[in-house]
């Protein structure tokens, strides 16, 4: 893919960077380039090109704005410590992508342009790639995102269809440690169904989680579990992570993808805990499984799994009527440690996940 490059002449200075590289937080600041691509049926895709990070100007007709047709990922770039930069995974990124692109009636980015397209401007703004340790996982979090832009009000998919890569540094997802999440069970709201798109990264799956979330938040929780929309008694996935359930003979349970989003750490440590000597289970896996399992000591853990907080241990379960507390364990630490160590360059990489940028 030809892609053209135009330098900002507006960079962030020396000592803006060292500010927000300091305390990046997460998804508050943007690297100083955007890049960006076109797709017509005549042309395929084609314009592409990198140039100062600024605001996008779209007609009020967009069918975005209508018929939300859009996709996105979400990785990050690693600082190692010889100074080098690393991808964990791009092609599986790539994959879904191309998945969701499908399932939304988008046309195909190629996985090969895609990593292109992503390296390319890490390549150029590679200075905002924050340094880490293994006391602050600092990253640079890449966003891929794809979305209908032809000026038309009809529902049949866009014939003008806009690609983009944003960049935006990341600190530790827990400041001062991880920490325990507690999770709302919604038994009101559904995030996914068969035939749905559940297992496409679409923004309208966010969308719907966002009540239910609002509904975890005001119950004291910090994230929200969705139940199966046929049967309402399968765990399917939180509002952004995928979860497992460690056993007292050493099993570990995830749910069954198909409706809901395969995440790539979450299919990443299924390949780490069964090289660990873990037997991992992908099934449906009910509530009441869960909520039995913890009483009677059978599951040990639990824990969710996502791009942004890796590996987080969760604590209790909140429902209406109760909870229930999950006990401590050293599985998740283990697992995670095992994953941050390969994605940082301070373990050996005998899965070939990581891609050299730079």
């Amino acid at each position: 893919m030809e892609i053209s490059t135009t330098l900002s002449t507006q960079p962030a200075t020396d000592k803006q960077l060292a500010e927000v590289l300091a305390n990046p937080g997460f998804g508050n600041h943007f690297t100083d380039h955007m890049l960006t691509v076109e797709w017509t049926p005549e042309q395929g895709w084609h314009n592409g090109r990198i140039e100062a990070y600024a605001p996008i100007s779209l007609d009020p007709s967009a069918a975005v704005l209508h018929y939300a047709q859009e996709i996105f990922e979400g990785m990050k770039a690693y600082r190692h410590a010889d100074g080098s930069i690393w991808a964990f995974r791009p092609e599986a990124n790539a994959a879904r992508m191309a998945r969701s692109s499908e399932r939304l009636a988008l046309p195909v980015l190629e996985i090969e342009d895609f990593v292109q397209t992503v390296f390319d401007l890490v390549k150029v703004d590679q200075r905002w790639v924050p340094e880490a340790s293994e006391t602050d996982e600092k990253s640079l979090y890449l966003r891929p995102f794809m979305f209908a832009s032809e000026a038309f009000l009809g529902v049949r998919p866009a014939q003008h269809v806009t690609y983009m890569v944003i960049a935006s540094p990341a600190g530790s997802y827990f400041k001062g440690g991880v920490k325990p999440v507690r999770i709302w069970l919604t038994e009101e709201y559904t995030r996914a169904g068969r035939g749905g798109m559940g297992a496409a990264k679409t923004g309208g799956n966010y969308a719907s989680s966002l009540v239910a979330q609002a509904d975890a938040s005001a119950n004291g929780c910090d994230q929200v579990v969705f139940l199966d929309a046929q049967e309402g008694k399968y765990v399917e996935e939180l509002g952004g992570m995928n979860l497992y359930f460690v056993h007292a003979d050493g099993r570990i349970v995830t749910p069954e993808t198909g409706t809901i989003l395969e995440g790539i750490t979450r299919s990443s440590i299924i390949e780490l805990a069964g090289k660990l000597g873990y037997t991992v289970e992908e099934r449906k896996f009910a509530i009441d499984e869960w909520k039995s399992g913890v009483e009677s000591g059978e599951i040990t853990e639990v824990f969710a799994c996502g791009t942004a907080a890796v590996v987080t241990p969760v604590g209790e379960l909140v429902y209406n009527g109760g909870s229930i507390a999950s006990a401590g364990g050293e599985v998740w630490k283990t697992i995670r440690k095992q994953l941050v160590d390969i994605q940082f360059g301070r373990a050996e990489d005998t899965f070939g996940w990581m891609r050299k940028i730079v």
